[in-house]
């Protein structure tokens, strides 16, 4: 969601399933072609959910709501093989606001560079997004600043090397805490980097995305480390702090005659030099904290197909640890009902957090995901 601060009032974050992250063109939709080389394609996508979560209401009881948690609109356009565009929306409360938009100048395999507001390179989750995650809820671990729903405005560099089982990625974006008061008044600029090598199939996604499941159409084993840096990037205008941090994640999936069995693990690290970033009026300021974070997941998709789809039970667990404040818990259990990949499921989610020494608090969500 990819979500704004490392630690984002955990609980809430916790049960939150808003989709705010990427959108790859491994959705569906339609395209049209004229000329050599020249097409416009259109997709769409939604997540919509009814969750039960302990404490959510007002006056402290069990709060129920059903929810229209994510709309996306995909567009995409290729002038000739080598330069293409991208723009996609996402619903931000009642409004529509931009998601992504980008000029894609695609030399080959191994080089390309795009220009314009996009994920810059981060870790698994934050690249999967809520629509390419094994789990429905999003992982309350990673956090990267970001202007909206984990973009910023900056350009990236990236490529598939060794029979694109080698994918670098490296961008520079415009940053964090840009605003009166805030601490980056010199304007510095925020550097981020992936490097990822898959050591069985290559992973089949566009550019430097991403996905946490592939239900058994490859196997992957696939170990990686990002990082971001940013001088000035927390606190204030008095008290400046440089941001930096990295990650590291792995993910294994085979299939096999029983049916497909996924692991994934990540852990990260932020560092602030010790200041505390301050929220201030304007956009991507404030909401980082330092601290470390993991999370483990597996999952078993049964190889019968039942109905429409095959079920896939999943379980995950994290734990972030600021370097000041409360440790964050979190277990969820959960199934997917997978119709058609990532473009059609039904999920089912259980989740149970606490925070420092209190008592466990849980939800329950039953959510619905269709890409066209």
């Amino acid at each position: 969601m990819k979500s704004n601060q490392f630690k984002k009032t955990a609980i809430a974050a916790a049960f939150t399933a808003a989709g705010l992250l990427p959108a790859t063109a491994a959705h569906a939709g339609g395209t049209i072609t004229w000329g050599e080389d020249k097409s416009v394609s259109l997709g769409l996508g939604m997540r919509s959910s009814f969750s039960s979560v302990e404490g959510g209401a007002a006056n402290g009881s069990r709060a129920e709501n059903i929810g229209l948690d994510s709309v996306r609109i995909y567009m995409g356009g290729s002038l000739n093989k080598y330069i293409k565009g991208t723009f996609n929306t996402e619903k931000n409360g009642d409004t529509i606001t931009l998601l992504d938009g980008y000029a894609q100048f695609e030399f080959m395999d191994e080089f390309n560079v795009w220009v314009g507001r996009m994920l810059p390179p981060s870790d698994r989750s934050n690249l999967d997004g809520p629509y390419y995650l094994s789990n429905w809820v999003y992982p309350t671990a990673p956090y990267y600043p970001a202007i909206f729903a984990g973009r910023d405005d900056g350009a990236t560099v990236w490529g598939k090397m060794l029979d694109k089982k080698l994918v670098y990625a490296l961008g520079v974006f415009k940053g964090h805490n840009r605003a009166a008061g805030a601490s980056n008044q010199s304007s510095s600029l925020l550097w981020a980097g992936r490097i990822a090598y898959n050591f069985l199939d290559a992973e089949p996604n566009p550019a430097y995305y991403t996905s946490s499941t592939y239900y058994g159409s490859v196997d992957v084993l696939t170990l990686a480390f990002a990082g971001q840096y940013q001088k000035n990037g927390v606190g204030t205008a008095l008290l400046p702090g440089d941001y930096t941090e990295w990650n590291a994640d792995l993910l294994f999936e085979k299939k096999l005659d029983f049916g497909v069995v996924t692991l994934e693990g990540a852990y990260y690290d932020v560092s602030t030099q010790g200041v505390v970033d301050t929220v201030l009026p304007g956009t991507n300021t404030g909401g980082i904290t330092a601290g470390d974070a993991f999370l483990v997941s597996g999952a078993y998709m049964f190889p019968e197909k039942v109905g429409w789809g095959f079920v896939q039970p999943y379980g995950r667990y994290q734990e972030l640890d600021p370097d000041v404040g409360l440790k964050t818990k979190q277990y969820d259990i959960g199934a997917n009902y997978v119709i058609d990949g990532h473009n059609a499921r039904i999920s089912l989610d259980y989740t149970a957090a606490k925070v420092g020494t209190g008592s466990y608090k849980d939800s329950f969500i039953i959510g619905v995901q269709l890409q066209f």
